[in-house]
């Protein structure tokens, strides 16, 4: 019995271990990967982490993680170990009222934390940037040091302090000499809490950080919409340095405990040089990056662009590109929505650059926060696609030079759905039974109402009620009968891995999706769909105009755009780009999602109207409601 009890419980713990560290061995073994392929293994090279160091943000953000971690570990660990020891000699009740506190925001919602790190950074009126992200991790890392070193202290014997003062002790040796050794185990386990918990952070570090500064956690959550291999590589470079760190801390023990006494007690006389030694190489490390962020002499040497764009929305080498070219630092922070965008910009946050989408446009347009673009300092405009020139939100092109453009429609399974079906029904298509279970829906309250409102024959910049409320009946219609997946960004990588039938998409991320499965395929309804565009526009409240205008023809010339199309894969505005990502020998050649249809008088570019977003606002959360009832 108690040996089948035994070979249960390898078995347990064999599937355990599988279950923990199969996906980092996956990760590990495509960080080798010779394509951009996260599914199907197709050689091995080294190329990806030539990428990755080549990365200036990448390696940038693994620098601040490493950085702020290390500091937020030793600060907290001293604050933690200080508070825990000056609680053991203070009243119970202060000790009880103190104690509960501490465990507050450990208990607390991290999300709820950030917002209010964040609310009294603003508050305060302190920039962010580095030093508000180091301030928050030292803020949420101290109470689980705390918690760490106050079991120890009580079982501490309280007299061994005073006895050490009566054999002639001054309180300061009593406290390093008597009462750190006996609490080390305490303090070093706080101290590695508190620098897993700061290394992996990633909500309180999103909401405190500003200036372009961003951990690693950031860096990979930016590069989410569309996971890029480099990822795969400093992941298991990571990995492996926790591993040698872990078998350090493991290792070391043992070697000092079969040292001779002798030798030892030479350690014991030498240990002040540890910390020097460890403070030498922090301050080594750090200069040694901050020499590799500077520049030579530029136009606009010492210079610093603030771009606020969509993540994964930049080429491999457009920022380190124009860094070279003109000596100024590129500053590059990310949003998720137009929305997000919105509030940062109009409650006065300063950027050079904005990219935001058509609507969004002519909504900071109508509420006087961009400035119009010199047209004296733009050579680009000759190089555009006549198709996305003067579109409706800025007809004369004078607020924007669009950045990427397409268009949005259906991405399928050839090989489960009939393309008679894609022609006979459309949109509708999301409607038939014959696909319940199998189908994608985009968590985008625009979109979702564009293919509801385009399958009924409307237009989906419609402001009728009636029309809204036909389109609200639709999409219930949909969410009830056909069980779809409701996703975001999940579609990219699932429909690349054949998961699903079909599923609404963006014509540049359904680029994506084809030229990894080639079984994909790209079909735009004839009853219309949303023609898009994301221009570059620079706010009225810009420090760098000059440097702003450089940025633009940077982007919209042949070596920029091409660099952001071909890595990205949306749909370049720089004609010659397109003509030849597109053409013979192109990246994108037969890919029809990468061309974006301008023959067709039902495709319409959204327009901006605060009403008419309230109402669809308000019926597509009822829509999900339905959805998750279901």
């Amino acid at each position: 019995m108690k040996k089948d009890k035994r070979i249960f419980g390898k078995v347990i713990m064999t599937l355990a271990l599988i279950f923990f560290y199969l996906p980092i061995v996956f990760m590990i073994i495509f960080s080798f990967n010779s394509s951009k392929s996260l599914t199907h293994f197709t050689g091995f090279s080294t190329m990806w982490y030539e990428k990755m160091f080549a990365n200036r943000d990448m390696m940038e953000s693994l620098y601040i993680t490493i950085i702020v971690a290390v500091l937020a570990t030793v600060i907290s660990t001293i604050i933690g170990t200080i508070s825990a020891i000056g609680l053991s000699k203070s009243k119970k009740i202060v000790k009880k009222i103190v104690l509960q506190l501490n465990d507050f925001p450990i208990m607390n919602p991290e999300i709820v934390t950030a917002i209010g790190l964040m609310l009294l950074f603003i508050t305060l009126r302190v920039e962010k940037g580095f030093m508000t992200m180091l301030l928050a991790h030292i803020a949420f890392c101290t109470p689980y040091v705390i918690l760490s070193v106050m079991p120890k202290i009580r079982a501490l014997d309280p007299n061994l302090a005073d006895a050490a003062m009566d054999l002639g002790a001054t309180p300061w040796q009593a406290l390093t000499k008597v009462i750190v050794p006996q609490i080390m185990p305490g303090i070093v386990s706080g101290a590695l809490i508190a620098f897993t918990m700061s290394f992996d952070d990633f909500i309180i570090s999103y909401f405190v950080t500003g200036g372009g500064v961003k951990n690693l956690s950031i860096m990979v959550y930016t590069m989410s919409k569309r996971v890029n291999p480099s990822i795969n590589a400093i992941s298991t470079l990571v990995v492996i340095l926790i591993t040698i760190v872990l078998i350090i801390i493991n290792v070391v023990p043992m070697i000092r405990a079969k040292r001779p006494q002798k030798e030892v007690a030479y350690t014991k006389r030498k240990k002040h040089w540890i910390p020097i030694t460890a403070l030498v190489v922090v301050i080594a490390f750090i200069g040694f990056g901050l020499r590799n962020m500077k520049s030579g002499a530029k136009p606009y040497e010492g210079q610093t662009l603030h771009v606020y764009n969509w993540g994964e929305y930049t080429g491999e080498n457009i920022i380190s590109n124009f860094e070279e070219m003109t000596g100024a630092k590129v500053v590059m922070e990310i949003f998720d929505s137009n929305e997000q965008m919105y509030i940062k910009v109009a409650n006065g946050e300063s950027y050079d650059i904005l990219v935001p989408s058509d609507y969004m446009i002519e909504r900071l347009i109508q509420e006087d926060l961009l400035q119009k673009l010199d047209q004296s300092k733009l050579n680009c405009l000759d190089n555009l696609a006549e198709g996305v020139k003067g579109l409706p939100y800025d007809p004369n092109n004078e607020y924007s030079i669009p950045y990427f453009w397409g268009t949005v429609g259906i991405v399928y399974d050839k090989t489960k759905v009939s393309e008679e079906d894609l022609k006979n029904e459309g949109f509708n298509i999301f409607l038939d039974t014959k696909y319940k279970g199998d189908i994608y829906l985009y968590d985008s309250e625009r979109d979702s109402f564009m293919m509801a409102l385009k399958a009924l024959g409307y237009s989906m910049n419609t402001k009728d009620e009636g029309e809204l409320q036909d389109a609200y009946d639709w999409l219930v219609q949909c969410v009830e009968t056909m069980e779809p997946e409701i996703v975001t960004d999940e579609i990219i990588d699932n429909m690349a891995q054949g998961r699903k039938a079909l599923g609404l998409i963006y014509s540049g991320d359904a680029t994506y999706v084809m030229s990894e499965n080639e079984n994909m395929g790209y079909y735009m309804p004839e009853t219309g769909t949303n023609l898009w565009s994301d221009a570059m526009v620079i706010p009225k409240n810009a420090k760098n105009v000059d440097l702003a205008h450089e940025f633009i023809n940077y982007i919209a010339s042949y070596e920029g755009s091409m660099d952001n199309s071909s890595f990205v894969g949306y749909t370049s505005s720089n004609q010659a780009v397109m003509d030849d990502l597109s053409g013979p020998d192109g990246e994108f050649e037969g890919v029809n999602a990468y061309i974006p249809r301008t023959d067709n008088p039902n495709d319409e570019v959204f327009k901006f109207d605060d009403e008419t977003r309230k109402i669809i606002s308000e019926l597509f959360s009822k829509v999900k409601v339905a959805a998750s009832n279901a």
